[in-house]
């Protein structure tokens, strides 16, 4: 079976002699060796000013909800992991959805504006499959309306825009590091934030309340990454820059052999170093793409529709329909995508692609 994507193990013996350090130092989590030594690793390989590695990549999300979004009315994407809305509703807040840009597949900053109410806390983006939102417009809003603005950025590891980190925009941005990401600590994810004051805030946010073992400074949940995250976390880190050429190389073939006069792909915002973190094509139709997937299947390739459905149609809202999310999450596939994946998997998955509009 082709899966949509396939998760990078590095060497055993390097995950061996990592776990072997847990051992020796009889410590499995709250704040260990391991942690320690991947935070300051990841913090200087992103360039970022302050990162908290989780225990997922939701629970960032939910911390940064808790703090900012204080139950009311929050801006969002309908386009993206129904785990965005649903940290929303999880919070009590409100989700506000705003429709998104054909071509780039973020939320459409222009339309942004005129769903601001009194009621508006925060807004929540998602920066697609990793390609950046209009980050200066939608700060330029945010300021506007005294508003927060937290990122969902879980495909974005690796991203660059305007030369730094695309972690390095918004109030706080978030990250998974789940074992379908291109890196990743099995299970994990990551809050970044812009200065030490947040930093303080998220940390016993994710840490109880408190920071040392008698000092509460507020309302705060387990979010903590174990030391067997972090060695996972360790060992795929100096790999990181393969993953992504070998991504490319995958990304590139796809570039130049799919016919895009019957499908079209995903415009990359100016200005951005991309990390090729998935491979999205948008049929004409969704019968087109059904039948793309069933001649797929057939070969034992699996691709995902991701995201489907578009989420203001989940059944524990009542929300406006969004027309352009809708649009493309009913005709939007995601392609194998991952490092192993052999030239004629490739050209066979491309031919398949082809001949959905054939006949």
């Amino acid at each position: 079976m082709i899966n949509v994507t396939k998760t990078f193990f590095p060497p055993i013996a390097e995950y061996q002699a990592q776990v072997q350090r847990i051992w020796d130092n009889q410590w499995l989590t709250n704040n260990g060796e391991l942690y320690q030594e991947l935070t300051l690793k990841l913090q200087h390989f992103l360039r970022v000013n302050q990162i908290i590695p989780m225990t997922n990549g939701t629970l960032p999300i939910q911390i940064a909800l808790n703090a900012y979004a204080k139950g009311g009315e929050v801006i969002t994407t309908p386009f993206s992991y129904v785990a965005t809305t649903a940290s929303i509703v999880w919070e009590k807040c409100t989700p506000v959805f705003v429709d998104i840009h054909p071509e780039y597949l973020t939320i459409d900053e222009s339309k942004i504006e005129a769903a601001i109410t009194k009621e508006t806390t925060a807004i929540l983006a998602t920066h697609v499959y990793g390609n950046p939102c209009d980050v200066e417009t939608i700060e330029a809003i945010a300021k506007k309306h005294h508003l927060k603005v937290i990122y969902d950025a879980a495909h974005c590891f690796g991203v660059t825009y305007k030369g730094q980190s695309i972690f390095n925009y918004g109030d706080v941005s978030t990250c998974s590091f789940h074992a379908t990401k291109l890196f990743h600590t099995g299970e994990g994810g990551a809050l970044f934030c812009q200065n030490q004051q947040t930093y303080h805030d998220m940390w016993y946010r994710h840490n109880f309340g408190h920071d040392g073992p008698e000092e509460y400074y507020g309302l705060g949940i387990n979010a903590k990454m174990s030391e067997l995250q972090a060695a996972m976390g360790l060992c795929v880190l100096p790999y990181i820059d393969a993953i992504i050429k070998e991504r490319k190389r995958v990304c590139d073939y796809y570039n130049q052999h799919l016919d895009f006069s019957n499908v079209s792909q995903l415009t990359i915002r100016d200005n951005t170093d991309w990390n090729y973190a998935y491979y999205p094509i948008v049929f004409a139709s969704e019968e087109h793409l059904i039948q793309a997937i069933q001649n797929l299947a057939a070969e034992s390739i699996k691709p995902r529709r991701y995201f489907y459905p578009s989420l203001e149609t989940l059944p524990y809202l009542t929300s406006e329909q969004c027309p352009i999310a809708d649009y493309i999450a009913k005709r939007v596939l995601c392609l194998p995508l991952y490092t192993t994946l052999e030239e004629r998997v490739l050209k066979n998955i491309v031919n398949i692609i082809n001949s959905a509009y054939s006949g």
